[in-house]
């Protein structure tokens, strides 16, 4: 493959936002991280000047040898109903279940895709309403909020919202706050929500607290195959997957499809009626056709986070869960509600994973097709809404 790659290894170069490495091999980045030159060494010390990020000491967890990776990691997926352009409210929601995950233990927390900004109202907003309601990542006052509340806390949390880039630019991005200061951005790769949000370049694979890797796959970017494939040959032990899905509108009968609002409005009357929508094929039942297979044929855990109830014109399904390296459901919930799910990941088994296994018998000389253009590629906003 020839993709670009985002280096962005909390024990080697420091942190750095954005950074774009060259095509490289993506098995040789899974077998060693290359050591950083002066100049890599001097830009990332001139980005942590400017944006507030840090290198982590070498008494940082994340910065320790392979000796003290923890056997076990608790982590937390949350489901929740953004407020569409209220970034308080939406933060005061979060606060409450990180202060939950915190007392239960939980050493990651994952929320939603754009779940401080709110998403599906986005594709109706002029270009100027979008710019007012992005922001700088990581200086912006969001981003900012989330690693105090890391450090606070003592945990990591991933949140999504709108980040305003260079020359006018707007990306669909994920933040991660590691409760040492620093800080991780993923671009969502297939962006499609408004003409003016643009696609990432690379992927995000960095070291947790705990000698764990992980990775960051927005919604859609976890569609494609290749992106999890990638994720996984870059060294992830999980991958963070915040969604906003189920219930999409769609002219495939063989798709989700809408649920109606009265059922969402009528949930404490008749909850069965939403808990049928939440599991069958517009939530759940479509979502176990093809999530298990990212986590089981890559040998990697999966933190599945979503919206849920009202997401503009759309009810969003919940169905937070999280799935171990064999494509199993450890937890989960189809509560019609704001909810949280916990589980604790036991690094045994990963080694002898089934996806892993498989991993070791590629051969990349077959695959050098993946990375040429057929020319039946579109697109992903006009696929999105001609769907």
């Amino acid at each position: 493959m020839s993709d670009y790659i985002r280096r962005e290894s909390a024990g080697r170069a420091g942190l750095t936002c954005h950074r774009i490495a060259q095509p490289m091999n993506l098995r040789a980045a899974t077998l060693r991280r290359s050591m950083p030159t002066s100049e890599t060494t001097a830009k990332a010390k001139s980005q942590r000047r400017n944006t507030g990020l840090r290198k982590p000491s070498p008494n940082t967890p994340s910065a320790r040898t392979p000796r003290s990776r923890s056997q076990r990691l608790r982590v937390a997926a949350v489901q929740f109903e953004s407020r569409p352009g209220d970034k308080d409210a939406n933060f005061l929601v979060m606060e409450k279940f990180i202060v939950q995950a915190a007392a239960r233990g939980v050493k990651v927390i994952i929320f939603p895709e754009c779940c401080i900004t709110g998403y599906w109202f986005l594709r109706n907003l002029t270009r100027d309403q979008l710019g007012a309601l992005a922001e700088p990542v990581p200086s912006g006052p969001s981003s900012q909020q989330l690693m105090a509340l890391a450090r606070r806390y003592r945990l990591t949390i991933g949140a999504g919202l709108i980040e305003r880039g260079k020359r006018g630019v707007f990306h669909n991005s994920y933040v991660v706050a590691l409760p040492d200061g620093t800080a991780h951005c993923h671009r969502k790769l297939h962006a499609f929500e408004h003409p003016a949000i643009v696609g990432g370049s690379g992927y995000t694979v960095f070291d947790l607290p705990g000698g764990w890797r992980a990775g960051v796959l927005i919604c859609y970017d976890c569609n494609l195959i290749e992106n999890v494939r990638a994720t996984a040959l870059l060294g992830a032990d999980v991958v963070l997957a915040p969604h906003q899905t189920g219930g999409c509108r769609t002219r495939n009968p063989h798709l989700m499809g809408l649920i109606e609002r009265a059922t969402w409005d009528d949930r404490r009357r008749r909850p069965q009626a939403i808990e049928r929508e939440f599991r069958g094929e517009k939530g759940r039942g479509w979502l176990m056709r093809w999530l298990p297979s990212r986590a089981h044929d890559n040998g990697v855990f999966l933190i599945f986070s979503n919206g849920v109830g009202i997401d503009d014109d759309e009810v969003r399904t919940g169905n937070a869960m999280v799935l171990d390296p064999y494509g199993r459901v450890l937890v989960e919930t189809w509560k019609a509600a704001n909810a949280m799910v916990v589980a604790d990941l036991d690094r045994s088994l990963l080694a002898d994973s089934t996806g892993r296994s498989w991993i070791q018998a590629r051969r990349p000389e077959l695959y050098r097709g993946l990375t040429v253009r057929t020319g039946h590629e579109r697109d992903v906003r006009r696929l999105k809404f001609e769907e």
